[in-house]
């Protein structure tokens, strides 16, 4: 029997399991359970987890960009190995932009680097359902803001949508 997998707003309790969930899936960077404890609480309303039988599979962060109602920053994507190639990240992320909390929302950001190209395809694929623009343009620099320790990231800019289009866009 397939287990249903459950998608909804992650709770402080969520904290610890989300850092294991993040460390198990390169190339993501590892926050500390601290970071990931704020995550789950201060910006709950924009995050989504993803559960089956109470066992965490999945964990988008995400937060409305200070100053800019109209835009969220999805911070994190991470998705358990066995749960992969199921739409998941795209049901979570389309979950945070059908939450209230979106209501405002018509641009989409997050950073990937050039090599991170599961993250690309997710995004592009969001875009095409939303039916926008993906643009792409630099943000933090390797040399610059990592001391050549960290790949560049670039600025995904996804939008203008209409608030809760998502609704008729991103299908779960």
């Amino acid at each position: 029997m397939k287990k249903e997998i459950i998608i909804d707003n992650p709770t402080s309790s969520n904290g610890y399991a989300v850092h294991r969930l993040i460390s198990q899936c390169p190339p993501l960077d590892e926050n500390s359970i601290y970071a990931n404890l704020l995550q789950c609480t201060h910006f709950s309303s924009t995050s989504a987890l993803a559960h089956v039988d109470g066992r965490i599979v999945g964990f988008v962060s995400g937060y409305i960009l200070p100053g800019n109602p109209q835009c969220i920053f999805i911070w994190q994507v991470a998705v358990a190995e066995e749960a992969r190639g199921k739409g998941l990240a795209k049901n979570m992320v389309s979950y945070i932009l059908n939450n209230e909390s979106c209501k405002s929302v018509t641009h989409l950001h997050t950073t990937i680097t050039k090599e991170n190209l599961p993250s690309r395809a997710l995004f592009r694929k969001i875009s095409i359902e939303l039916n926008t623009e993906m643009k792409e343009t630099p943000l933090f620099n390797r040399e610059i803001h990592f001391l050549d320790e960290k790949d560049s990231e670039f600025l995904i800019d996804i939008g203008p949508f209409q608030s809760h289009q998502a609704d008729q866009g991103v299908k779960n």
